[in-house]
């Protein structure tokens, strides 16, 4: 399941778009429907293999865009081996608040944009990650946990600082608010606790089913209960 819409960051064959933080690859996959040349970066070395893996299994169909193209590096957002405006498009989702030094990843993040391109940044929502964090310590307080809550308006300030101006936000996830707060409340780490056992059944169902009337229901609640906060940005000037 996205949390960046696509559309709105405008994604097109032939761009250069790096996912910073790529994790389970969602992000990566998208882009590369979308005949992008993606490059993945991410810490975890393990999980990176896989993403490559998926993704050169991708290639070798031949159901991509033949300009699409995937490349992965194991990095540090704060200090990414790039050339100045390399990238036309950067997508850092669900990143920025495990990073002590967020300032830093920043300034590096408009640094390796291209002039004219644009980023989207997104991060836990306030008033959501607060109840997780006032429910549960081991949600967050664990090696490589959210060491951070942002406002959105924080968030954009922040931004915009670096050198990075948004210019359009919206909410997302609405419905996995309920299931973290959930697990929470029950364990973090007890995966046999029944209630949020059965709500990820439902986030499954979804999922799987592309349910639209779910997907509307969603889109209606994401205003009020999006667990993320997603920020368009271009650079200061552009």
């Amino acid at each position: 399941m996205l949390t960046v819409e696509f559309d709105l960051l405008d994604v097109r064959a032939g761009h250069r778009v790096l996912d910073l933080g790529c994790g389970a690859g969602r992000h990566t996959y998208a882009a590369l429907e979308r005949g992008a040349h993606v490059t993945g970066v991410d810490l975890d070395g393990d999980l990176l293999a896989e993403v490559q893996e998926m993704a050169a299994a991708m290639l070798d169909s031949g159901d991509l865009p033949e300009s699409s193209s995937a490349r992965f590096l194991r990095g540090d957002a704060t200090r990414m081996p790039f050339a100045d405006g390399t990238f036309d498009r950067i997508i850092v989702s669900e990143v920025l608040e495990h990073i002590p030094n967020d300032t830093t990843a920043m300034q590096e993040i408009a640094r390796v944009l291209h002039p004219r391109g644009k980023a989207v940044i997104s991060v836990p929502r306030w008033w959501p990650e607060r109840l997780c964090w006032a429910l549960s310590d081991e949600y967050h307080a664990n090696e490589g946990g959210h060491v951070r809550i942002y406002r959105g308006s924080d968030l954009m300030e922040k931004l915009q600082g670096e050198g990075l101006l948004a210019r359009r936000v919206h909410h997302a996830h609405a419905l996995h608010a309920p299931y973290w707060w959930l697990k929470c409340a029950s364990g973090v780490r007890d995966e046999d606790a029944p209630l949020p056992k059965l709500y990820h059944r439902l986030l499954v169902w979804h999922i799987e089913s592309r349910s639209r009337s779910i997907d509307v229901l969603e889109r209606l609640l994401n205003p009020v209960l999006g667990k993320s906060v997603v920020v368009y940005a271009e650079k200061n000037g552009a």
